[in-house]
């Protein structure tokens, strides 16, 4: 997980997300446990409350557990339950927006699905 932060966001909410992408990725499993409080603190050097407060949202959502005395854990479908989160609100964070700029750029449907083809096949391209 990196360590920088994005202004304008709070950061327990950045430190979910974070923990998020672990997950999704597969670096953090079902039954694993979550770094602590401390450690996130620790690496992040932020205040423990407020990394308490992005695993508290993130035990709140199932997606980590609490178990007394040893910390928190991964629960198991927590995979699942992130990417079914995420896909849900893709289309609204992402797709609306495209297909807006593309009206305004004038680009058919069909050159937007073409574009997305070709992204698709040969990644992004570097910004210089």
């Amino acid at each position: 997980m990196d360590g920088t932060f994005t202004a304008g966001v709070p950061i327990y909410e950045q430190i979910a997300r974070k923990l998020e992408d672990a997950i999704l990725k597969g670096l953090l499993e079902a039954g694993q446990q979550a770094p602590s409080t401390n450690e996130l603190a620790r690496v992040y050097q932020i205040n423990p409350a407020t990394a308490a407060k992005g695993l508290n949202r993130l035990v709140e959502e199932g997606i980590l557990y609490k178990r007394r005395g040893l910390g928190m854990f991964v629960a198991e479908g927590a995979q699942e339950m992130l990417r079914s989160a995420r896909r849900a609100n893709f289309y609204d964070d992402y797709v609306v927006g495209l297909v807006r700029e593309a009206k305004r750029l004038e680009i058919s449907p069909e050159e937007l699905i073409e574009m997305i083809r070709t992204a698709g096949r040969t990644g992004p391209k570097e910004k210089e």
